[in-house]
C-alpha cells in the first residue's frame, strides 16, 4: 500500500485490558513499528499523547475513569490544530449505531472491530499516516 517507515512512526495504543493492549503491542511490532507506547484508558492516554506526540492514536472505547469517546472529544476541543487534528482509530468491540455516530461525529480517523487482523490494522494505519 504505503511506502512508510514504520521505525520513525509514533503509535499510542490506550486500552484498560492489559493483554489486549499486549496483543496490540506484539501487532504493531510485527507489522514494524518500534516506537510504541502504551496507556491505560483515556486520561492516562492523554497525558502520554502530550508528552510523546504520537503519529497515530489505537484507542479502545469503554474504559473507566476516562472513556475514548471523551478522550476523543477533548482531543478534539484543543485549540492547538497539531493536538486537535491528530489522527485516532478507534479499537473496539462496539458495534452499536449511536456509538459509531458519535465517534464519525467527532471526526474519528478509523474504527476497527475486536478482535482485529494483522493486515485491517497495517491497512488502516497505513490509510491515515498516508493522507
Amino acid at each position: 500500500m504505503a511506502d512508510i517507515n514504520y521505525d520513525t512512526k509514533r503509535i499510542l495504543v490506550i486500552e484498560d485490558e492489559v493483554h489486549i493492549r499486549k496483543i496490540i503491542c506484539r501487532l504493531l511490532r510485527q507489522i514494524g513499528f518500534r516506537l510504541v507506547d502504551e496507556a491505560g484508558d483515556g486520561a492516562e492516554g492523554f497525558k502520554t499523547m502530550l508528552r510523546v506526540q504520537p503519529d497515530v492514536i489505537l484507542c479502545d472505547i469503554h474504559m473507566e475513569p476516562v472513556n475514548g469517546i471523551t478522550f476523543l472529544r477533548k482531543l478534539r476541543a484543543l485549540s492547538q490544530p497539531k493536538y486537535a487534528s491528530q489522527p485516532v482509530i478507534f479499537l473496539t468491540g462496539d458495534t452499536d449505531s449511536t456509538t459509531v455516530i458519535a465517534a464519525k461525529d467527532l471526526r474519528v480517523d478509523g474504527y476497527l472491530v475486536k478482535p482485529v487482523s494483522l493486515n485491517a490494522l497495517k491497512d488502516r494505519i497505513e490509510a491515515v499516516l498516508s493522507r
